[in-house]
Order: C-alpha cells, then sequence, then structure tokens
C-alpha cells in the first residue's frame, strides 16, 4: 500500500491545486469528480431557459465532473448516471431508464441539504425535455446519426454569486457535491482503510482511467461471486482489499493527476514511468540524462566530472535532503487489469547521488555533443532495435514488449545500484562488432554507427566498471597493457589508413570493417590479411608523409603486442578491444594539436629518404 500512502500525501500536499484549471497542466480533480473531455457546452439562465449552445472543440482543456462510485466504473452493460454532466443518451426521455436514474438523482442532490444554485436550472431544463430539439435546430448534431454518447456541459449565467458561469470551473460546486456524497457513503458505515488505518466509509468499487493509455484498467478490482477470485482466501471480496472511500479517491485522483503532468512521467513501450516528490519538489525523470538538456558539450574528462558535480549541487539546492522521492512503472496486461511493475521510494539526496553515479561511470565520447551519457532508451534501441528509413532518415526502433521490459530493467539498475546486465552488454558489443551492418554513407547515416560506438563504449566502461572494478579512461593511452585494446588501435589505423586514399564519392567498406567479425574472432590472423590488402593496394597511393606516419604508429602497436605469447594472440577479443578502437579512431580523425615540430620534422626527413 506505499503508492496508494504516497499518493494520498500527494494529494494532500497538492490541496491549492484541487479543481483549479491551470494553463498547460492537468487538473488534479476533487473527491468524487473525473476528469473528462465535453462535446457539447449549454448555457442557461437560472430559470432554467436555453440561452446558447456550442460544440466543444477537441483542443479545448478536459472538464471536471461530479461523478459517484457506480458511475465513475460504468460500462455498457451497467448503465449508471453521473450526477450532472452527463451524455446526450441519459438527458433525453428517449431512453426512459437512463433518464429517469438521471432526474431522480439530480432531484436528490438539488433537494438536499448541499444544494447548489446551479442544480435547478439544469433540472428544469432537463425535465423540459428539449434538448435534442434545441441542438438539432442549431446544427450542433445530426439527427441521423447516433448522439447518445456526445458528453454535455453546462454554464449559468445571471446568479450573480461571483462564482465562474461554468460547472467545471465552480469551486463551491465541487464542494457541494462531495459534501453531498459524502453524507449517502457515511449511511453504509465504516471499517479500517488498510491504507490510512482510519475508520471510514469504504470504496466498493475503485476509479478507472489512472493511466490515459489504458482507460479502462484499474489498479483495484474484483469480480462478482461468480469469477470468485477470491476463492480458497477470503468470503467476501472486500477482505481482500478494504480501502476507504475518500483515501481510494484521493491516490487515483492524484496518480492521474501525476502521469499527465509534462515533464514527470514517461511512455515506453505502453508502460507508464513517473517519477515524483509528494511535497511538490522539482525532481529529474530518471529514464533521462542527469545533465541539463541544453548543458554545453564537454570534451575533457575533468570538465565533464566538473560540470556533473555543479548538476548534482545545483539539484541538492532545490530538492531537500530528507525530502522524499517515489518511482513507479505501470502497465495493463489486459485492457480492465492495470498493474504495478515497479515501485521504490528514496532519500532525495539517495535519489540524486545514484543518478550523478551512473552518468560519471557510463558515458562516453559522442562526437560534436562532448562526453555525455547515453539515454536508457538509446542503449534499449541500439542493443535490439532494427532499422527503419522514415523520410530519408534511418533510425533503431525496438518492439514494445522489449522496450518495455528493458526500459524498466535499466531503470532498476540506475536507481538501485545494480550491476550493469550482461545481455544487454552483449548485444551492443555483437551489434558493434558487425559494424557494415549499419549503413555509413558519407553524409546520410554517418549518425547511426557513430552512435553505436558511443552507446556501445559508454555501456562497456560501465559493465567493466560494475563487474570487475576496472577504472577505463576516455583518453587514448597508447601503452595500455591489453592485449585486446591494442588490437582495437590496429584496427582503426588499418581502416583510417584505407579510407584517405578514397575520394567524396567513395562508399565502400574498408577491408577493416569488412573483416571486423573475423578479426575479433581470430584477431592476428585477420589483422595479417587486412595489412595486405592495406600494403599492397593502399600504402602506395598515400603521400609519403602519411604512410611513413601510419606505419611508425602500427610499429608502436605490433611492438606492444609482441610482449603477448603468440597463443594469447590468437585468441578472441574482448570486448575491450572497441574502446581502443574508438579512442584510436577519433585521434586519427582530429587534427592533431600535440604534436611537436621536432616530431613533424622526424617524420619528414624519413618520408624524403623513403
Amino acid at each position: 500500500m506505499g503508492l496508494f500512502q504516497k499518493a494520498v500525501e500527494t494529494f494532500d500536499c497538492h490541496h491549492k491545486y484541487v479543481g483549479v484549471v491551470r494553463e498547460g497542466h492537468e487538473v488534479l480533480a476533487p473527491v468524487s469528480h473525473s476528469v473528462t473531455r465535453a462535446d457539447i457546452e449549454i448555457t442557461l439562465d437560472p430559470d432554467g431557459q436555453l440561452i446558447d449552445a456550442r460544440t466543444v472543440d477537441k483542443k479545448e482543456p478536459k472538464i471536471l465532473i461530479p461523478v459517484t462510485e457506480e458511475s465513475a466504473g460504468r460500462a455498457g452493460t451497467n448503465p449508471v448516471p453521473h450526477p450532472l454532466c452527463d451524455q446526450i443518451g441519459y438527458l433525453i426521455p428517449d431512453h426512459e431508464k437512463k433518464y429517469a436514474q438521471f432526474v431522480d438523482q439530480l432531484s436528490d442532490w438539488a433537494a438536499s441539504e448541499f444544494a447548489h444554485p446551479k442544480l435547478s436550472p439544469v433540472l428544469t431544463y432537463i425535465q423540459a425535455g428539449t434538448i435534442l430539439r434545441d441542438l438539432i435546430k442549431r446544427n450542433l448534431i445530426d439527427p441521423a446519426k447516433d448522439n447518445s454518447k456526445l458528453m454535455v456541459c453546462w454554464q449559468i449565467i445571471g446568479l450573480d454569486d461571483g462564482a465562474p458561469s461554468a460547472c467545471w470551473m465552480d469551486r463551491s460546486l465541487f464542494d457541494s457535491f462531495t459534501k453531498y456524497y459524502r453524507a449517502k457513503k457515511e449511511k453504509d458505515g465504516r471499517a479500517v482503510c488498510m491504507v490510512s488505518g482510519m475508520n471510514e466509509p469504504q470504496a466498493k468499487q475503485h476509479p478507472k482511467g489512472v493511466v490515459a493509455l489504458f482507460g479502462n484498467a484499474k489498479l483495484i478490482s474484483s469480480n462478482d461471486k461468480s469469477g470468485f477470485t477470491y476463492r480458497g482466501r477470503f468470503e467476501e471480496d472486500w477482505q481482500a482489499s478494504s480501502v476507504g472511500y475518500e483515501t481510494s479517491q484521493k491516490a487515483h485522483n492524484a496518480l492521474r493527476w501525476l502521469t499527465s503532468e509534462q515533464g514527470v512521467s514517461s511512455i515506453f513501450g505502453g508502460r507508464t514511468f513517473i517519477c515524483w516528490n509528494p511535497q511538490g519538489h522539482e525532481v529529474c525523470n530518471p529514464t533521462l540524462s542527469f545533465r541539463k538538456k541544453n548543458a554545453a558539450p564537454r570534451t575533457e574528462p575533468t570538465d565533464y566530472r566538473k560540470d556533473l558535480w555543479e548538476t548534482l549541487t545545483g539539484y541538492q539546492s532545490q530538492l531537500p535532503e530528507t525530502a522524499g522521492v517515489v518511482i513507479a512503472v505501470f502497465d495493463a496486461a489486459t485492457t480492465g487489469r492495470l498493474s504495478l511493475t515497479y515501485y521504490n521510494e528514496l532519500l532525495g539526496s539517495d535519489f540524486l547521488q545514484r543518478l550523478y553515479d551512473w552518468d560519471l561511470s557510463c558515458c562516453w565520447y559522442n562526437g560534436p555533443f562532448g562526453i555525455q551519457s547515453p539515454l536508457l532508451k538509446d542503449i534499449v534501441d541500439y542493443a535490439f532495435g532494427t532499422q527503419r528509413t522514415e523520410k530519408g532518415k534511418t533510425r533503431l526502433v525496438t518492439d514494445d514488449r522489449i522496450l518495455k521490459q528493458q526500459m524498466q530493467k535499466l531503470l532498476s539498475c540506475r536507481v538501485d545500484r545494480a550491476k550493469f546486465p550482461f545481455d544487454i552488454e552483449r548485444m551492443l558489443v555483437q551489434r558493434a562488432n558487425h559494424m557494415e551492418l549499419f549503413e555509413d554513407n558519407p553524409g546520410k547515416d554517418v549518425y547511426l554507427r557513430r552512435k553505436l560506438l558511443f552507446v556501445t563504449c559508454a555501456v562497456i566502461r560501465k559493465y567493466r566498471k560494475d563487474n570487475f572494478k576496472e577504472e577505463w579512461s576516455m583518453a587514448l593511452e597508447p601503452d595500455k597493457d591489453n592485449r585486446s585494446y591494442q588490437y582495437g588501435r590496429l584496427l582503426a589505423v588499418l581502416e583510417k589508413m584505407e579510407r584517405d586514399t578514397y575520394d567524396d564519392s567513395e562508399k565502400r567498406e574498408p577491408n577493416a570493417i569488412r573483416m571486423q567479425p573475423v578479426f575479433v574472432q581470430r584477431p592476428q590472423y585477420a589483422a595479417a590479411q587486412i595489412w595486405s590488402q592495406v600494403r599492397k593496394g593502399y600504402l602506395p597511393k598515400l603521400k609519403p608523409y602519411d604512410r611513413v606516419k601510419y606505419e611508425k604508429l602500427i610499429g608502436k602497436i605490433m611492438d606492444r603486442l609482441s610482449n603477448y605469447p603468440d597463443s594469447a594472440l590468437k585468441k578472441p577479443l574482448e570486448d575491450t578491444y572497441m574502446l581502443g578502437y574508438y579512442l584510436q579512431r577519433n585521434e586519427l580523425y582530429q587534427k592533431t594539436k600535440t604534436t611537436t615540430q621536432k616530431e613533424d620534422s622526424e617524420d619528414e626527413q624519413l618520408a624524403e629518404q623513403d
């Protein structure tokens, strides 16, 4: 019940927003109210006479309407009217049963001690039975079509009570129905609520539509006695889950409000991820990067760490150390059942520290964007996605069933400080081992391959730290004592040597890329084959200066590899070869600024002698 307790706490902490319409925000519904979309707006005077009517544009905000416990969960087989605003099918005498129920319910409210001035005009107008004729006369509905599902809302003008004319904006009307319905619920008796621990009227049904994507799915539901969902455990359904009506209303309305708020929730593969602080302090989205979206690129690791630390201290100043952060993930296996697939509560300080730690260890160079931590979704897409070309752009798209599962796995890894999953790291490495499968035409799909390398290297660095306590530098280390790392450097040099002989129209893959899968499994053999091809077909085409530079670099790499026995050189490469490949390739493509004039002079002399 932790989720419901935090949801109720959220509702109580945001009481000032209850029933208040704010531009750009979902309205937080009061107890016994729901949020819906209106189709027709009817304006009446205090005597119940029609003043005007219009259709409501779909772009207009949703409205608040009073609902009973039964009407909030009604289905086609169980027609129950809402107390005030409802579909046309409940407002016309043609549908006798629905119409009679609506009139009786509204009459009871209007005659109670909690009556409101806006009720009598609506009741008078509905009892006149002219609504359908009035709407047809104004060409607002087509009489040849079924209009019974159109939702009608009301405006009452001329009351001079200082309240808004729109029923969905009148807080005094909200309070009127809340008190009226609370008094009716009190007649059913009280019981202990398993969420609040207090004696209060019990909820017989619970609201649906917590997540807009699954409008009919419920977090708490029970079959009728013929279903016997609880058989063998309880005699009655309420014994399985006893939740107070007001507690249920607050919790569900708060959750619906949270899942609709921009910047708080994210949807991946149909699974909804929400993160919030019950008191309303701003929190960052755990599925996104920790650094600000428009943060300046950082190309030096020290600058990146400093920037990340400043981001952490900035968030810490906004979120009190003792403030709580709640993370919840919802999904619906069926149209009627909403499940909580992940839930966690953390102190704000722990939450921020864990996001900081993740971005500090799971990061790498991302081309012109500098050092970054890849988005969780990018990790999933590049590990499991398939290539799709839309509007001339190629991207990777992951099946929804895989996306939502893997996103939750990575979220748990990031927030719970679990070790990085082996299967995701392995999938990325296997894909990066076959770069020829990812188109890399100049000026077209360079982005796809570059990002694959960026994401893979960041994950390898994270995986190695989590599982082997290894620290891998983001700066090239020519003397690194690692066989796979040095082989990766060699692959980058052989690729660059061949590419340097291509003209701008050349789209053919170099031998190093085409033989990369073999290179990973049989590095010594593949390296000899690639070098043979490059030496015969491409080395003579290079300028003397470049030829000497590359031969000198290959010689240094081979010197490092000569320290290993022949049996070790033949073994398949580990994932760390990708780090050496990326860093060496990155350096070769950059304009070197650290080469001294002395080294340049020596290389030029060697080139002249050659």
